[in-house]
């Protein structure tokens, strides 16, 4: 059944793909607008909260949605990085499918207190474990990164209390997701603290941090000490990205220079090639899909839906499902 799901989930997904163009993923400056978060729809009802760290110099803004039909059981939870951003890919249909689902699931979108779709700066320090020393477009060397450990503090202690008090969750039906530095999140929280969710979802990881530390040590270690504990990994991948095909940049900005070559410290291929290592780990389900076509920044929407997809059972009724070998990697 889960392989099953998957699979649908990919053709669900490629059918809004192209919701947010290039240009819109590489604009840093791009507000949210009006979301689905403005104009609910009656399937689902709408919480907001702050969450700010102890020293009150940082904050970060929870979009709660939870289903507006009581149910007797628990409800499943996805608690998904980059929530301005999401709340962008999340319209009606969707809240309204889920809705009609099995199991209807809470959404907790976390995101920061501002109207920024994506808060570079913020996110660098929140979602990455490793500091990466790195020359920016200038040639000065930049010290960022590194409090993916504090932040999964937050979660765990600030932001999952607040959701049980306001939403009936299955704490064993718990799923995070994450796209580019947030799937090196979701990654980091699968190597140290596994338990922390059942399903982790890691879309377009950004594996060439800090020159490849991801692929180092930490994951290491999780190989090493396994020791069978329940959970689901989802690795997703634009099919572009494993290519290395970046479509034409601007080779005279400083910026793309300098992002093409810190994202040289790993190959475009390693993503798949890291489900292929964890696939056969007692305890844990890999699956790796690759999505035809797609780049780094079109993945946010795309594997967001997929996600919702094969952890809900939305489907796209138009195509078959895609096969799967048996170690749980979707061949390319």
């Amino acid at each position: 059944m889960l392989h099953r799901l998957f699979g649908l989930a990919a053709l669900f997904a490629l059918a809004g793909a192209s919701f947010c163009s290039h240009a819109q993923q590489r604009n840093p400056d791009q507000m949210m607008g009006q979301t689905v978060l403005d104009q609910p729809a009656g399937s689902y009802r709408v919480e907001r909260f702050v969450v700010n760290s102890a020293d009150g110099q940082r904050h970060w803004r929870v979009n709660l949605l939870v289903p507006a039909k009581a149910s007797s059981a628990p409800s499943p939870v996805l608690y998904a990085l980059d929530g301005n951003a999401v709340a962008m890919v999340l319209d009606r249909s969707m809240l309204d499918q889920l809705a009609a689902s099995k199991a209807p699931p809470v959404l907790v979108l976390i995101g920061y207190d501002n109207e920024r779709r994506i808060d570079s700066a913020q996110r660098t320090r929140d979602y990455t474990a490793w500091i990466d020393r790195a020359d920016d477009e200038g040639g000065t060397q930049q010290v960022v990164g590194g409090g993916a450990f504090a932040f999964l503090d937050v979660i765990e202690r600030q932001i999952k209390p607040q959701v049980a008090r306001r939403a009936q969750v299955d704490t064993q039906r718990q799923a995070l997701w994450g796209h580019s530095l947030g799937g090196l999140f979701v990654l980091s929280s699968l190597y140290t603290r596994p338990a922390a969710f059942q399903q982790y979802v890691a879309a377009s990881p950004s594996l060439w941090w800090s020159q490849g530390a991801p692929l180092g040590d930490l994951e290491k270690q999780f190989i090493e000490n396994r020791a069978g504990q329940p959970a689901q990994l989802w690795v997703m991948l634009g099919g572009d990205e494993r290519s290395g095909n970046r479509g034409v940049r601007d080779m005279a900005n400083p910026r793309v220079v300098a992002h093409l070559r810190r994202i040289g410290g790993a190959a475009p291929d390693a993503a798949h090639a890291l489900s292929e290592r964890l696939s056969g780990l007692p305890g844990l389900q890999v699956q790796y899909r690759e999505f035809a076509g797609l780049g780094h920044g079109p993945m946010l929407p795309a594997s967001f839906k997929a996600t919702l997809s094969a952890l809900y059972g939305i489907a796209d009724r138009s195509g078959e499902a895609t096969a799967v070998n048996p170690a749980g990697v979707t061949s390319p």
